[in-house]
Order: C-alpha cells, then sequence, then structure tokens
C-alpha cells in the first residue's frame, strides 16, 4: 500500500489545492497545463514538448497500467510534475515493467492526487494557463510557495529548445518492427531509401520511427545546426521536429529555415517545426489561452476532418502582419475545428508544409499517417525534376 503524506498545489494567481503524495520534503515548480487524453501518460510524461511544465490529466485514473519499455518519447522523463484525481500504484497490462509511482519517483517527478481535477480544469480554461508549484513538507502555506513560484520566467519569451535538442548529430537506429506499424499499408513504402534530416527542437521518438516506417535514412542534428552543416549531408527532406518553450525566442532556428527555403529541399514542419517555419517566411505566433493539449482534436478544411494528437501553448498568428489567406506565398490546408486556429499551411511554389498537430500521434489517433507518405511522395518528385534538369 502506497503512504501517502499531504501536499498542496498553488498557481500563480494565488489559487490553492490540497492532496496527496508520497514524497517528503520535495517542491515542484512550472506551467501549470491539462491534457484531455485518455491514455498515452507514458508518451506525456516522455515528451519533450512538456518540458518545464506541470501536466494535469483530466480522466481521473492514472497509472493503472503501468509503464513499459517500449512507449517512452524520449530518454529522460521532461515533465516538471503530474496532478491526476487518483493516481494508481497498482499496474496490471501484458506489457508493464515497472509501476507508475515507483517511476515517477525514480524520475524525480513530484505528484500531487486527490484534488478535484474538473475544477483545476476550469480555473485554467477561464483564466489561462499560469505558472505553478506543488510542494510537500511539514509547513504547508500557500504564500511561502507562491513567493518562489513569481520568480520563475513565464512561458512566454522562454527558449526551451537548446536545453531539449541533441548535442550531438546521430543516426536513428531505433526499433521498426511491425509492431509500431498501426496504419500505413506496405504497398505505399518507398523502396528507394532517401535521407532525411531531422533537425531536433525536441523530437519524440515516434517520429523517427515513422520516417524510418516509410523507407528514409533518418538522420537527427541539433537545433543550433547551420544552414552548411546541414548542406553538408545533401538530404532528400528535411524534418522540423516538435519541441518546447515559446518559438519566436529560437532565431538561430528561424534564420537557419529561411536559408533552407531557397534550396528547394522537400520540408515538412511538426508543431513546433510548424511554427519556426512560419515565423520564417514572416509570420507571426501568439500564446494561446491555455493550449491544445489532447488526442481529440478536430482539425481539417473542406468538410474533411481529421481527429488529431495535439501538444502545444502556441500558435501562428492568421493576420499578422498580413493577410495569410490572401498570402502570395502560402495556403492554409488544416484548421483547428474546435477554435479555428491555424493547424496546416503548404508553400505554393516550393515542397515545403506543415502542420501544427502531431502526426505520428503517439499517443493518439492515425487519421493523419498520410503526412509522412505525402512527404516521402514529395521527395521522390523533387528527385525526379532534378535529374530531368
Amino acid at each position: 500500500m502506497m503512504k501517502l503524506v499531504p501536499a498542496l498545489l498553488v498557481l500563480e494567481d494565488g489559487s490553492s489545492y490540497r492532496g496527496w503524495t508520497n514524497n517528503f520534503y520535495a517542491t515542484s515548480i512550472g506551467e501549470v497545463v491539462f491534457n484531455t487524453g485518455m491514455t498515452g501518460y507514458q508518451e506525456i510524461l516522455t515528451d519533450p514538448s512538456y518540458s518545464g511544465q506541470i501536466v494535469t490529466f483530466t480522466y481521473p485514473e492514472i497509472g493503472n497500467t503501468g509503464v513499459n519499455l517500449e512507449d517512452n518519447e524520449s530518454c529522460n522523463v521532461t515533465v516538471k510534475g503530474v496532478i491526476a484525481k487518483n493516481i494508481s500504484s497498482i499496474s496490471s497490462n501484458w506489457r508493464y515493467s515497472e509501476n507508475f509511482v515507483s517511476y515517477l519517483k525514480k524520475n524525480k517527478v513530484l505528484f500531487i492526487s486527490g484534488i478535484d481535477t474538473r475544477q483545476l480544469t476550469r480555473h485554467i480554461r477561464y483564466f489561462g494557463s499560469m505558472n505553478g508549484g506543488i510542494v510537500s513538507n511539514e509547513i504547508l502555506e500557500p504564500r511561502d510557495l507562491l513567493k518562489k513560484i513569481v520568480d520563475i520566467p513565464k512561458m512566454q519569451g522562454l527558449d526551451l529548445i537548446k536545453k531539449n535538442t541533441t548535442e550531438y548529430v546521430f543516426s536513428w537506429k531505433g526499433n521498426t518492427k511491425d509492431v509500431w506499424n498501426y496504419s500505413i499499408s506496405k504497398n505505399l513504402i518507398s523502396k528507394k531509401i532517401f535521407k532525411v534530416i531531422v533537425i531536433d527542437f525536441g523530437v519524440k521518438f515516434n517520429i523517427l520511427r515513422q520516417l524510418s516506417f516509410y523507407g528514409c535514412s533518418v538522420l537527427v542534428l541539433p537545433a543550433t545546426a547551420s544552414y552548411d552543416a546541414i548542406s553538408r549531408y545533401c538530404p532528400d527532406g528535411i524534418v522540423l521536429s516538435n519541441g518546447p518553450g515559446d518559438p519566436s525566442t529560437a532565431n538561430y532556428a528561424i534564420d537557419t529555415v529561411k536559408q533552407l527555403l531557397n534550396s528547394n529541399i522537400p520540408i515538412l514542419g511538426i508543431c513546433m517545426g510548424h511554427q519556426i517555419l512560419s515565423l520564417s517566411v514572416k509570420k507571426e505566433t501568439y500564446k494561446l489561452k491555455f493550449g491544445h493539449r489532447g488526442l481529440n482534436h478536430p482539425s481539417g478544411k473542406s468538410q474533411k476532418v481529421e481527429i488529431t494528437s495535439q501538444n502545444h501553448g502556441f500558435a501562428v498568428q492568421l493576420n499578422y502582419p498580413n493577410v495569410l489567406r490572401n498570402s502570395n506565398e502560402l495556403q492554409i490546408t488544416h484548421f483547428n475545428l474546435n477554435d479555428q486556429t491555424l493547424a496546416g499551411i503548404s508553400h505554393k511554389n516550393k515542397p515545403v508544409f506543415s502542420v501544427q498537430y502531431h502526426p505520428e500521434a503517439s499517443p493518439g489517433p492515425h487519421d493523419s499517417d498520410y503526412l509522412f507518405y505525402y512527404f516521402v511522395c514529395l521527395m521522390k518528385q523533387n528527385l525526379h525534376s532534378n535529374k530531368s534538369k
């Protein structure tokens, strides 16, 4: 039986919630956000896009299936803390290797359970995502924790990419067994092996897996890689990965993508990559009130809808500095149909496109797998047109 001790959650607006944890004398501070997914907590905890955040799970039961050796999306647990209605210390699943509570403790992730996550989520939806902290101590006074919370930087203006990108260039040699291949047809897999450079803003492993499924040789480069360093590899295509923080602070990446756009190499942008790509063509980003984090966001256009997995707190501005709808360079391919924010673009004259959501969808539905196939088709078409010149 898990031994619990009192814990306290405090938000920067002074709101406080009392619950329970199993860690004595621990404190965790970060941006408090919520995720509406009913599954995928292990992928969420290891997704670098959640770096610096305390995640509230709206689904009431977390941890029932434990954790396993296959579902990690990076080598590290990147969240600052976990908030849930109930966290199970007992696990039951044919793949599990460790129970959830011991996994959190081993990775030094503080949790708080036993609070009304419905009320907390409504509070965040109304007032917006904000910094907060969890503390477990003998004296649990909200004002003491609040002093620490107001001193940490807000997510807007924070560059977290450099803390989450790879330090070294590496070739992806991960698992590509059929067990990971949920929806693609073997007839669609390319017989030609395309060399793809992934610029790592905080990449998820399943992006690398999906590229491998479609016959790509994947090389991962740091987010700070220069245009010259990327060009030396002579890639057939470039993927701009997901990642955490405020995209407008990553000037080093924006400048590199500006140069890459002139090279006519096919480019796919995912989430942070979509935002970096948009900033490189002089669009602007802004912070959403409470972000999009969940597995059931409808996205699409012209009466075609995909149910998508999303995880982001920023979005591309539709109307700044020009109206994107009337752009000579870009066309809109997807909206988030919950709030009509921009969810996908493509370039009218170049083999370039991006989406604000996660087509690799781990966790989540696989409606958007076709985007990887589309990317391979662009590389194939670009290769043929270059040979014919």
